[in-house]
């Protein structure tokens, strides 16, 4: 799990003030790509806080993920928008990404932008985009500082009088192979999820990926993957 589900955070912009979540999430990577996954984690648990105030809105959300013996990681994204007026689509968006692992560190990002968010009347349809400048900087040995530029898309669909909700996010970004050339890191996570109550859901999470998840398998050169989990969600 890598993100926020923005069009969620639309939705409870219109409902509430703020929103949190905890997602715990069982992956099943490691079973389908038994050499290139070997180190993938199985357990990750997710927790998403969203909140809006006059200005914009905060959002930021930790992925934990755990093996049997270790928390291997702890990854985070802090976003901040700012309203370019109280009736226009538009945003300023600024972000920071980053984090910490058992070996070592996530390389750090800023990004710099711009996002257009919209909806339905009912907000059962919710949708944004986002352009933005991404610096990366040094951040351990083997790590250079380097300028990208990443384009989001984010959508959300409720069905079944909100029994049901399909929602998800895509980044395109500039990245850079371990030979320091650069490469096009696509990243796709829909999300469906059955709401038992308004408080409790069960669901999935489907990553897809190329040039993103890290190839264990020195013999192999395969960059896409999909990754599948089965989830369950509570909202505070």
């Amino acid at each position: 799990m890598k993100k926020q589900i923005l069009s969620l955070l639309l939705f409870a912009m219109a409902m509430t003030a703020g929103a949190q979540n905890i997602q715990v999430h069982y992956d099943f990577g490691r079973n389908i790509y038994t050499g290139e996954e070997s180190n993938r984690q199985k357990v990750t648990i997710t927790l998403e806080q969203f909140k809006a105030d006059k200005w914009g809105s905060w959002f930021y959300f930790v992925d934990v993920d755990l093996s049997s013996h270790f928390t291997e990681s702890a990854y985070t994204e802090i976003a901040r928008e700012f309203n370019l007026g109280k009736q226009s689509p538009f945003a300023a968006h600024v972000e920071y990404d980053g984090g910490l692992s058992r070996n070592g560190s996530f390389q750090q990002a800023a990004l710099l932008g711009a996002a257009y968010n919209g909806h339905t009347a009912d907000f059962s349809k919710t949708w944004s985009v986002q352009l933005m400048y991404k610096q990366y900087f040094k951040s351990y040995d083997n790590t250079h500082a380097y300028a990208s530029a990443q384009l989001t898309g984010v959508w959300g669909l409720n069905f079944f009088n909100n029994k049901l909700r399909f929602s998800g996010f895509i980044d395109f970004w500039r990245g850079e192979k371990a030979n320091n050339h650069g490469c096009l890191v696509i990243l796709a996570e829909p999300q469906l999820w059955y709401n038992f109550t308004e408080h409790f859901s069960v669901g999935t999470e489907w990553e897809f990926s190329n040039n993103f998840v890290y190839n264990s398998d020195p013999e192999s050169t395969k960059t896409f993957f999909w990754n599948p989990t089965l989830a369950v969600k509570w909202n505070f």
